[in-house]
């Protein structure tokens, strides 16, 4: 199969290698072409995923989205902010039908629509997926064992993918619940925002693994409104990716979460940064998505009080942790 990576960042870059090393040409789209020519002469992105090199053969390093968009099968690895954006450039270059794989783990901040609705409404496609899971890119490029879910509706070009792009070292689960991976995909941003505060507090073990467990709670209430399947709040991109995000080192929402809790500005934060935070712009959307269906998400509700109305941050885990008692299950 041939493949087509849009957007070079940390996880495009660890995924093109992968399907690369997986025996399949693969193009690799970079939007800055001072960093193309980099890359393509010293086969590392030194900016995003540093110390992980890229094999010669079988991967192409092109500026051109015209060239990158003839292969059968693309993968979107943009933020989910810009997916819009890109979508509208490689609308007119499409002279057929093609096969989507998403990467991004976020909502349209407009529409609160999923990434694979955005698609299929902006494009004419063949078919759209979306492959979340806890698979950092710093760990994926390393080739670590790591195991994601593949999810859309076509599960017998599904079973193609996934037979075609899993290894040894790279295991992929199959879901037809596409809705499901994608919203439980972004409210585990909210959350590991919200461990990461709770850690740069200077908050132990204790307090993260409430956060945690409260915050699949969430993760439930806010998907069974959009009758995500059951098995998708405790598969990999329910509680597998919650755990990863809200724990790792590699986690940049955790990160920013820990920043802020220290006591950074969050403009300070974002502003330094290269790389993406989903869980920011999740926060917004999916706090007035609940706003909207009457769900209460409390850690939500204080994250988003904590980034966009600048409530202190000392306050966030003293607030979920003094609400009104309740039973187990609600």
């Amino acid at each position: 199969m041939r493949f087509s990576v849009i957007g070079a960042g940390s996880w495009g870059t660890a995924f093109a290698r992968l399907l690369a090393g997986a025996g399949h040409p693969t193009v690799l789209w970079v939007r800055n072409p001072r960093r193309a020519v980099e890359i393509n002469k010293i086969r590392e992105n030194r900016s995003y995923l540093p110390g992980v090199s890229l094999p010669r053969k079988g991967l192409k390093i092109t500026t051109s989205l015209s060239e990158t968009v003839n292969s059968g099968t693309i993968v979107l690895a943009v933020p989910s902010f810009a997916i819009d954006d890109i979508l509208k450039k490689i609308a007119p270059l499409l002279d057929e039908r093609k096969v989507f794989i998403n990467l991004a783990k976020g909502l349209d901040r407009d529409s609160g629509e999923t990434m694979s609705g955005l698609i299929t409404t902006k494009l004419d496609v063949a078919a759209v997926f979306t492959l979340s899971g806890p698979s950092h890119a710093e760990e994926v490029g390393r080739d670590i064992p790591t195991a994601v879910v593949l999810a859309g509706t076509d599960l017998r070009l599904g079973e193609q993918l996934q037979r075609a792009i899993s290894t040894p070292r790279f295991r992929i689960y199959l879901s037809a619940d596409i809705r499901g991976v994608e919203l439980c995909s972004a409210v585990k941003n909210v959350i590991a925002l919200a461990t990461g505060v709770s850690d740069g507090l200077g908050y132990g073990d204790n307090s993260r693994g409430a956060l945690i467990t409260r915050g699949l709670a969430e993760m439930v209430r806010f998907g069974r409104v959009f009758g995500v399947k059951e098995r998708t709040f405790f598969g990999l991109s329910g509680l597998g990716d919650l755990v990863a995000t809200c724990t790792s080192t590699h986690s940049r929402n955790r990160s920013v979460g820990y920043r802020v809790g220290t006591g950074e500005p969050l403009a300070d934060i974002l502003a330094g940064m290269d790389m993406v935070a989903e869980g920011v712009y999740s926060t917004e959307v999916v706090h007035n998505i609940a706003l909207k269906k009457g769900i209460e998400m409390p850690i939500t509700a204080a994250v988003y009080r904590l980034l966009y109305q600048g409530a202190d941050p000392g306050g966030l885990v003293e607030e979920i942790m003094t609400r009104a008692p309740k039973r187990e299950g609600g």
